[in-house]
C-alpha cells in the first residue's frame, strides 16, 4: 500500500496535524489494527481504546486480549472499558447495535478529553462508505444519506475513506500482521451484512466497478448537497415559527415534501411517516404523529412540533392569603388569581381540563364550556392539551394562567383574599 495516498486524504481533508495525538479505537479486527499501524508508520502520536461489548461471550475476551497484546508490542498506551450493551438495549428501547454505537462514542469522547488527544480515528474505509449509501438508500434517506460516510464529523476522523477493504487486508499481509474476525460479519442476519455478502457481489457482477460508481455518484451528490443545503437552510427560516412550521407558507415552498423530510427526519421521522405527514396537510386538524424524539400534531394553520415529556409539566402554584383593604389592586396578569377565601369550602387541587368541563368566566354570569373558551381564544391542540384548572371539589375555580370564575370572584363581602400565582406554565411553549 502507498501510505503516502493515505498522508494526502489526511492533509487534504484537514483531519489532523503532525503536532496533535489521536485517540484510535482499536477492535482488534483488520480494519482498525491497519488503521493503528499505518497511523505509526506515518510518525503519529497515538493512544488506543477498546470497547468490550460482552456480545460473542468468549470471542469478546478474545479481542480484547489480543488488542492488549498488539498495543503492548507497539509500545502505546491502551485504553479498555467493559460495557453490559444488552442491557443499555433493553433499558433504552433501542437495538443492540445502536446501544453499542451510543455507549462507545460516549465513552471515546469521554476518553478524549481526559487524555488530551485531538481527534478520535476510527477504521471506515470506501467499502463502508458504499455500504452505507446502500443501507440508506434501501432504508428511504434524503440526499444527505447518499452523500457516503464524511472523512470529518466533529472530534470522529475517518483517514482510510481513500482505500477499500481489499486495500487493507494485502497491508496486513505484508507487514505480517495478525489480526481476529468477528464471526457475526460472516453471517447474514443483519441488514449490512447482506448487502455487503449478498447484494454487492450481485451488483459486481452486472458491474465490476459497481464500487467506483457509487463512490463518484457520492462525491457528486456531496457538491450538490451545498447547493441543496443552502436552500433547505433558508426554506426553514421562511417556514418554520415559534407555533411551529406554518402550512401554508411550506406548501408555497418550490418542494415543499423535501423540505418537510429535512425537518422531520432528524427528529427521528422515517420516510413513509413525513409522506403521511405531509399528505395530512390538506386535510382535518388533529392527527398526531410520533416519533422517538417528538410529536407532531396538524393543527388548523401549523404543525405543532412538542417533546412529549412536556405535556406533563405540571404548574407549581404560590398560594398567599392574604386580609381584604379597599386599595387591594387585583393585577391583571393572567398568571395571577385572586379569589375569596371564603368561597373555597373545599381542598383546592390541581388536573388537566377535560371534555364536559364548564365554569362561569369572570365577568359572565353563565357558564361556559372549557372547550369552548379555549376554541373561542384560539388555543392550539397542543395549548389545549396542556390546560390546566384549578378546582374546589366539583367546580372549577381557575382556568390557569388564563380566567378565574366569577363565582370566586373578589366583591364587596370578600373579608379573606386567597392570591395564586403560577411559578411554572408551559401551555404556551411549542
Amino acid at each position: 500500500m502507498n501510505l503516502n495516498k493515505i498522508q494526502q486524504y489526511i492533509a487534504q481533508n484537514h483531519l489532523f496535524t503532525a503536532s496533535q495525538k489521536i485517540l484510535v479505537a482499536v477492535s482488534g479486527g483488520a480494519d482498525s489494527v491497519s488503521l493503528l499501524h499505518i497511523l505509526l508508520s506515518l510518525g503519529y502520536t497515538c493512544e488506543a481504546a477498546h470497547c468490550n461489548f460482552h456480545l460473542r461471550g468468549e470471542e469478546s475476551d478474545r479481542d480484547e486480549a489480543f488488542v492488549n497484546q498488539l498495543c503492548k508490542q507497539l509500545h502505546i498506551p491502551l485504553h479498555i472499558i467493559h460495557f453490559d450493551t444488552a442491557q443499555t438495549a433493553k433499558q433504552r428501547h433501542i437495538s443492540i447495535e445502536m446501544a453499542a454505537r451510543e455507549l462507545r462514542y460516549a465513552w471515546f469522547e469521554k476518553l478524549r478529553t481526559e487524555i488530551k488527544a485531538d481527534v478520535i480515528a476510527v477504521a471506515h474505509h470506501m467499502d463502508d462508505s458504499v455500504e452505507t449509501f446502500l443501507l440508506n438508500l434501501l432504508r428511504g434517506t434524503g440526499i444527505n444519506g447518499l452523500r457516503g460516510i464524511r472523512p470529518k464529523n466533529g472530534h470522529i476522523v475517518r483517514p482510510l475513506l481513500c482505500i477499500n477493504r481489499q486495500d487493507i487486508t494485502a497491508y496486513l499481509e505484508t507487514i505480517a500482521q495478525p489480526y481476529v474476525t468477528d464471526s457475526t460479519n460472516m453471517q447474514d442476519e443483519y441488514t449490512r451484512n447482506k448487502i455487503r455478502l449478498q447484494l454487492i457481489p450481485l451488483m459486481e457482477q452486472i458491474n465490476p466497478s459497481f464500487k467506483n460508481t457509487i463512490i463518484q455518484t457520492a462525491t457528486h451528490l456531496n457538491e450538490a448537497f451545498e447547493v441543496y443545503h443552502q436552500g433547505i437552510t433558508e426554506g426553514k427560516k421562511r417556514v418554520c415559527t415559534p407555533n411551529g412550521i406554518n402550512i401554508t407558507k411550506l406548501l408555497k415552498e418550490p418542494a415543499p415534501e423535501a423540505l418537510l423530510f429535512e425537518l422531520l427526519q432528524p427528529q427521528g421521522f422515517n420516510a413513509s411517516q413525513i409522506a403521511d405527514i405531509f399528505h395530512s396537510l390538506h386535510g382535518q386538524s388533529g392527527k398526531i404523529f410520533v416519533s422517538p424524539q417528538i410529536r407532531i400534531i396538524k393543527d388548523r394553520d401549523f404543525l405543532l412540533w412538542e417533546n412529549p415529556a412536556k405535556d406533563n409539566d405540571q404548574p407549581i402554584l404560590n398560594i398567599d392569603r392574604q386580609d381584604y383593604t379597599p386599595n387591594l389592586a387585583i393585577p391583571k396578569d393572567k398568571t395571577i388569581a385572586c379569589l375569596d377565601a371564603d368561597k373555597l369550602t373545599s381542598p383546592l387541587f390541581l388536573r388537566k381540563w377535560k371534555q364536559g368541563d364548564s365554569f362561569v368566566p369572570f365577568g359572565m354570569k353563565g357558564k361556559k364550556k372549557v372547550s369552548d373558551y379555549l376554541t373561542d381564544h384560539k388555543f392550539s391542540l397542543l395549548q389545549k392539551e396542556r390546560q390546566w384548572v384549578l378546582c374546589c371539589g366539583e367546580d372549577i375555580v381557575w382556568l390557569v394562567g388564563e380566567r378565574v370564575d366569577n363565582r370566586f370572584r373578589i366583591d364587596e363581602h370578600t373579608r379573606k383574599v386567597l392570591r395564586i400565582q403560577v411559578i411554572l406554565q408551559n401551555k404556551n411553549e411549542i
